[in-house]
């Protein structure tokens, strides 16, 4: 034991020059505030989200509710509310209300439905 201390000892003697300065070193930010800050950036809260509830920055958009046909024209995902009829032509859907990842959706593309589940 005494000469794994005496290694150590030895090591941290050879990082440092003998009467070289020692630059100040600013403490890195935690990690969740450096994200928080980056989510309100975003207009976004940091929430719990999907089963795990694994805290994520969700952001609300704007565009949210509005009629769409495809995802192109959202600035999340096109949904379909209901169970997508069979053999029906295009669908219209809203516009998602925010970037919450978990759930079954139907998302709509070009009006043809898919149908995803995130969890």
């Amino acid at each position: 034991m005494r000469a794994v201390v005496l290694a150590f000892a030895l090591l941290l003697a050879a990082c440092t020059a003998p009467g070289a300065p020692v630059a100040a070193v600013e403490p890195a930010a935690p990690a969740a505030v450096t994200e928080a800050s980056a989510c309100a950036d975003k207009g976004g809260t940091i929430r719990p989200v999907c089963r795990r509830q694994i805290a994520t920055c969700v952001i609300a958009y704007k565009d949210a509710g509005k009629a769409c046909t495809d995802g192109a024209q959202c600035d999340g995902h096109c949904l379909y509310k209901d169970d997508p009829p069979a053999g029906a032509g295009a669908l219209t859907g809203q516009c998602q209300a925010d970037s919450n990842p978990c759930g079954c959706r139907t998302t709509l593309t070009a009006g043809q439905p898919t149908t995803i589940c995130v969890d």
